[in-house]
């Protein structure tokens, strides 16, 4: 299985993508043989689009790691 971000153009009246030739030899692929497709067009985020969104956040990172190794383990080290 591959995962490629492509292009839809037009055809005709129909819309079609385009499946580089390095993909189509990768996995073999034959004209007219049967594909399954999924398709989404929404947005991947991105980790620099997630740190834009803290760029509030006032705890310093140590303090926010030495919480979540607490958390850890209080939960599966018990005393």
């Amino acid at each position: 299985m591959i995962e490629i971000e492509t292009r839809t153009r037009r055809w005709g009246n129909s819309i079609g993508i385009v499946i580089p030739k390095e993909k189509i030899k990768e996995e073999h692929l034959k004209a007219n043989q049967n594909v399954r497709v999924f398709i989404s067009s929404t947005k991947v985020t991105k980790v620099r689009d997630i740190f834009g969104l803290l760029k509030n956040w006032k705890r310093p990172t140590d303090d926010i790691m030495k919480e979540v190794d607490n958390e850890l383990n209080s939960r599966f080290f018990k005393r």
